[in-house]
């Protein structure tokens, strides 16, 4: 999107300093509210001879940056409104979506809900393949959806945010897998542990993608325990996994475990969960991870959950309860705005849910209903913007 108000581009002029760079906190109001830039993965996506004057965009790799002549683009040293909320892969300003699952049977359909005000969901576009279990990503400018189960898939699907429509298939994981966890870098997409049959195996794999080309994953690391139906958060400097459920033990897990983007590497493990839950669902704020909903013990006397636990990035460390959910239930998808976060569909058999619960990032609180998915969903993969 382009900044045409003359009087916006006067005051971006006017605060350019010595070192070339344009201060972001210095924007006035009516200039904060205009910054809406369009997002690219790649600074090689970004048309800098044909963009007109005005037009503002962010890369991860760059940052905010906006023309303000013909031919001269300038770059924002901090971030305000929209472009704060920009600046992150692991929470958006924009839209949830929610991914394949179940609804009863397999879907492929990929829905959107909105962040800036509550509302229900919509139908925006499809999977190439009708598949649950799925693990979710996202980069800046689209949604991964990976793995999964119907069949066993390796595929890597990605589909747009800048407009609604289909994903297409661009990649493949080192191995089919399904009920895994997945976490985003700002220039990688991760899918950590899972479950593959035949036969019967447990995965310890960590699996890693470009978001800047369309390629296939490489192994990076392992778990320290081979398992699914975990869920899966991200720092800005580490991916998440956390809980479980060790398919040849039958019991699950409350383990959390770390492991790097800057290199590629192990897990360690770094805390406990205040319960063992699979089937939960993984949220992200700026300083903390999230895990909502999720079902615990082991076969037959399993106990479906509504608590939400947080744990911090800035120190390894238990989670602790700090709310619930409006319906406890397992095989939900999590989502995570700048302020929120989202927990969707699931169920607690045998009842199957379309509800979308949120809760605040600023306060330990109970989660709310604001809407539902267009129909039950459950084992679908979360993604925002």
């Amino acid at each position: 999107m382009a900044i045409t108000n003359g009087r916006n581009l006067a005051e971006l002029a006017s605060l350019i300093n010595s070192d070339g760079k344009i201060s972001a906190e210095a924007f006035s109001t009516e200039l904060a509210a205009s910054i809406d830039p369009t997002i690219y993965d790649s600074a090689s996506d970004v048309p800098f001879e044909d963009a007109v004057k005005g037009t503002q965009v962010f890369v991860a790799s760059e940052g905010l940056l906006i023309k303000l002549t013909d031919s001269d683009w300038y770059s924002i040293d901090g971030s305000t409104g929209a472009a704060a909320a920009a600046a992150t892969q692991a929470q958006g300003s924009i839209s949830g979506y929610v991914s394949g699952g179940l609804a009863p049977g397999y879907s492929n359909a990929i829905e959107k809900f909105p962040f800036s005000s509550d509302g229900n969901a919509t139908d925006v576009g499809d999977l190439t393949q009708s598949k649950a279990y799925v693990q979710g990503q996202s980069s800046l400018a689209h949604g991964y959806t990976t793995g999964g189960y119907s069949p066993w898939s390796n595929i890597i699907d990605k589909f747009p945010f800048t407009s609604d429509g289909n994903a297409t298939d661009v990649g493949d994981l080192t191995q089919a897998r399904s009920g895994g966890a997945g976490q985003s870098s700002s220039e990688f997409g991760y899918t950590s542990g899972g479950l593959f049959n035949p036969p019967v195996i447990d995965l310890n794999t960590i699996d890693k993608f470009p978001f800047a080309a369309d390629a296939n994953a490489t192994d990076v690391g392992d778990l320290t325990v081979a398992r699914y139906q975990i869920a899966g958060q991200s720092s800005t400097v580490s991916g998440y996994t956390n809980g479980g459920f060790p398919y040849a033990v039958s019991n699950t897990l409350n383990v959390i475990e770390k492991f790097p983007f800057a290199a590629d590497a192990n897990a360690t493990d770094v805390g406990d969960l205040t319960l063992q839950r699979k089937g939960h669902a993984g949220q992200s704020s700026d300083v903390s991870g999230y895990v909502s909903g999720g079902v615990s013990g082991g076969s037959p006397a399993y106990d479906t959950q509504n608590a939400i636990d947080k744990f911090p990035f800035a120190s390894d460390g238990n989670t602790t309860d700090v709310g619930d959910l409006t319906v406890a239930r397992e095989s939900v998808s999590g989502q995570s705005s700048t302020t929120s976060g989202y927990t969707s569909g699931g169920d607690h058999p045998p009842a199957d849910f379309n509800i979308i619960d949120k809760f605040p990032f600023a306060a330990d609180a109970n989660a709310t209903d604001v809407g539902d998915l267009i129909s039950t969903r459950k084992k679908s993969a979360g993604q925002q913007v």
